[in-house]
Formats: C-alpha cells, sequence, structure tokens
C-alpha cells in the first residue's frame, strides 16, 4: 500500500503544476480513505469503517480550523527605497512596507538586489 501512494504522489510531483502543502494533506487524506476503503477486511464491519471515515474527515475540519488561526502568506515585492534597506532599520523597513501593502507585515528578508536597476527583491510575510 506504501509503495502504492509513494508512486501516485511521484506522479503527481513530476506530471502537474506544484500543489501548495495544504492541498497535498488534502490529496493524500483522499487517497488514504480511498485505499482503506477498497481494502477487504473480513471480519470487519461496515459501521467501524463508516465510522473512521467520519473519525478522518472531522479531524481534517478541526486542523483546518485550527491552522486558518495561524495562517501567514508570504510574497514577493519589488521595492525602490535601496536608500532605506542599507540602514540598519528594520522596523522602519517593516512599518514602510506595511502602509505601502496595505498589510499586517511581520516579516521582511532581502532576496535579491539589483544595482543596475535600482531594485531589490523582498519576501514579506503577513497574517491574512
Amino acid at each position: 500500500m506504501a509503495i502504492g501512494l509513494f508512486a501516485i504522489f511521484a506522479i503527481l510531483r513530476f506530471r502537474t503544476r506544484n500543489f501548495s502543502l495544504k492541498d497535498m494533506s488534502y490529496i493524500f487524506t483522499t487517497i488514504g480513505i480511498s485505499v482503506i476503503n477498497s481494502l477487504k477486511l473480513t471480519g470487519f464491519p461496515v459501521l467501524g469503517v463508516i465510522i473512521f471515515n467520519i473519525i478522518i474527515m472531522i479531524a481534517a475540519v478541526i486542523l483546518e480550523e485550527f491552522t486558518m488561526k495561524h495562517n501567514i502568506v508570504s510574497h514577493t515585492i519589488i521595492y525602490e527605497d535601496l536608500e532605506l534597506l542599507k540602514s540598519a532599520k528594520k522596523q522602519k523597513i517593516i512599518k514602510e512596507i506595511s502602509t505601502l501593502t496595505g498589510r499586517d507585515v511581520t516579516c521582511v528578508k532581502i532576496r535579491k538586489i539589483d544595482y543596475k536597476e535600482n531594485v531589490a527583491f523582498l519576501d514579506i510575510s503577513y497574517r491574512d
């Protein structure tokens, strides 16, 4: 069973677009429930399989609600004020980017600085 799941995820990884971690978790859960339901469990009542499926679905919903409270989104932006980046005033940079984007930015990381174009590529993180 594990080798079959590994093969399915390898095909999904190389043959399709990239999935987010959340989407891959739902795909894994769906495929796992399907494999468990397709097994011939002799001596195991159908009601037990249904209850097991319901427990898995309820756990997925509860975990989804728990993780949505702590959802942090990251984006890459192009920033033109290189003079502010040269200074070590990280809070001032975060405050300015927060006002520019209208989001409560929690973290800023410099990905790349292009001195020829006089821009910087920044990874910003904020709570959604």
